[in-house]
């Protein structure tokens, strides 16, 4: 049955959840600029998700490890001023938050007061579970990631789909409850076996956005350099590529580039 879908000015982590229960799917998307994160938000996208993915598609490094906490809230200050619509989660990454829910609480408070985000996203269940509860109890929003964890990737050793064992499913169900009981307002997850995800989005009140977890989820988020063509190396079976940028950029550059030197950019109607 179709929903009458809600005009909603600005997006809020209540938003988000009156969503779920009306059965309206929420778009989440990656931006780490201002000029992206100010088309992503004029497109209607619902979440804009400041990722530490930017290590990767921003930076050009192997994984999400390397990017520091100062250099997410850069991009995630560049990303709030483009906004006007859309809820900014910010990425707290690696090393900000695993070891003392006080330096958790400390590293989401920096983010919130410098970059002006509305949420924090944290990775793990039960291990990060006093970490959490820490943030949530200064009255900051927490979105929760689970599944794929790529902050893990050393642990894990392999990107491949998680949860495929009953034990690590039932542990992932488990970990989702909790994060809906202990506060958070949403969860991530991440190549998950389809039936699964559905599963956890049935067993809980609060949203669950997939990347690669099926469609029996809540909302779906892409990385944005992904699903716009940017990155031609990157094909995972959950990806669907709405342009090939990367060709139509490296065919107008390369025209530049040409037009520069055979002198025909600027002609006469382009010069003063």
């Amino acid at each position: 049955m179709s929903v009458a879908k809600k005009d909603y000015k600005r997006i809020t982590t209540k938003s988000l959840i009156e969503m779920k229960s009306n059965g309206e799917k929420i778009s989440m998307l990656t931006a780490y600029d201002y000029t992206m994160a100010k088309i992503v938000d004029t497109a209607g996208v619902d979440v804009i998700l400041v990722g530490d993915s930017a290590s990767n598609v921003m930076a050009g490094h192997e994984t999400t490890l390397p990017i520091t906490l100062d250099q997410m809230i850069y991009h995630a200050s560049s990303v709030v001023r483009a906004v006007e619509r859309a809820l900014v989660v910010v990425d707290l990454p690696f090393g900000s938050y695993q070891s003392d829910p006080k330096e958790a609480l400390r590293s989401s408070i920096r983010i919130m007061k410098e970059s002006g985000g509305h949420a924090v996203k944290l990775e793990g269940g039960k291990e990060i579970k006093e970490s959490i509860k820490k943030i949530l109890h200064a009255g900051i929003p927490v979105m929760g990631h689970l599944g794929l964890t790529p902050q893990s990737i050393y642990k894990f050793g392999t990107y491949s789909v998680r949860a495929k064992e009953e034990e690590e499913a039932e542990k992932l169900i488990e970990d989702a409850q909790m994060l809906e009981k202990i506060g958070c307002f949403g969860v991530v997850l991440e190549k998950i076996p389809a039936d699964l995800a559905k599963k956890v989005a049935d067993s809980i009140s609060i949203p669950v956005i997939g990347i690669g977890a099926g469609g029996g989820v809540d909302g779906q988020v892409l990385v944005i350099h992904d699903m716009l063509g940017m990155n031609n190396e990157f094909s995972p079976r959950f990806l669907r590529r709405y342009l090939n940028l990367y060709e139509q950029m490296t065919q107008a550059i390369g025209q530049y580039a040409t037009d520069v030197k055979s002198s025909d950019f600027p002609n006469s109607s382009e010069q003063y």
